[in-house]
């Protein structure tokens, strides 16, 4: 059923908890991601003589998925398939998994050589939401989460993380269903209603909206505000600490 309540910033006054997406939400990973897309695509595009790889595909075709569909839907866009695989296949191998696996390895050596940082404003806004006694919880179809979440010294701080491994250990659909979502709700012994979602991905708000969700926020982070708002988010901010003085 469709909440009556007031979909504004106010809403943060009286949720429970807040789901926080990981990449481009609380950490600056979305760039370490795009350059190891970007080392994936351009070659293997160029090889197969399709139209050349863009930062818009990131944001049109991966940004937000699970990685095994955003190689699926990149391929497509080009008119491009390859079989599924499964998770185990070596990277770089002839299926959708293959390819996944190679831009994961890419990933890895990047988060290695040059750590990870949290965004400055959302982490005061992660502080202040934990000293005002909000329960918290990471939604990311990474399977990168933990390492991003330690490598940006913030793992101690959430004890319910549903990520790509959890989602496929769990057999969830990524985002944009609202099933990762849903599962952390639950997790923390809370209703859909209770919480409030917090991403910067088309997918994500998109889940956050067909979940039923107490308040769904876009963080702008690139996609752009009204976009967010088109694909189901209630708010958009540019910075979460925006939002400090609306908790309670």
């Amino acid at each position: 059923m469709t909440s009556t309540v007031t979909r504004d910033a106010s809403r943060l006054a009286t949720a429970q908890a807040i789901l926080f997406d990981l990449d481009g939400v609380l950490t600056p990973t979305v760039e370490v991601h795009m350059r190891a897309w970007e080392r994936l695509f351009s070659g293997y595009l160029a090889e197969h003589g399709a139209a050349p790889y863009t930062v818009d595909d990131y944001y049109l075709h991966i940004d937000g998925k699970p990685r095994v569909d955003g190689v699926r839907s990149m391929l497509a866009s080009r008119g491009l398939e390859l079989p599924l695989g499964t998770p185990d296949d070596a990277p770089g191998g002839p299926t959708a998994w293959g390819l996944g696996n190679l831009k994961n390895g890419e990933f890895a050596a990047e988060l290695a050589e040059h750590g990870i940082a949290p965004y400055p404003g959302s982490l005061h806004f992660l502080t202040a939401a934990l000293d005002a006694g909000y329960e918290v919880a990471v939604v990311s179809s990474s399977r990168n989460a933990v390492a991003v979440l330690e490598a940006a010294g913030i793992r101690d701080r959430f004890e319910v993380i549903v990520d790509g491994e959890v989602a496929a250990a769990e057999h969830l659909p990524g985002k944009p269903a609202p099933d990762t979502y849903q599962r952390a709700a639950e997790l923390l012994g809370l209703s859909p209603e209770e919480c409030v979602v917090v991403e910067d991905a088309h997918s994500g708000v998109q889940a956050g909206r067909d979940g039923d969700f107490g308040l769904v926020v876009g963080v702008d982070r690139g996609v752009g505000a009204q976009e967010l708002l088109d694909s189901g988010a209630d708010i958009v901010v540019t910075d979460l600490d925006e939002l400090t003085p609306a908790l309670r």
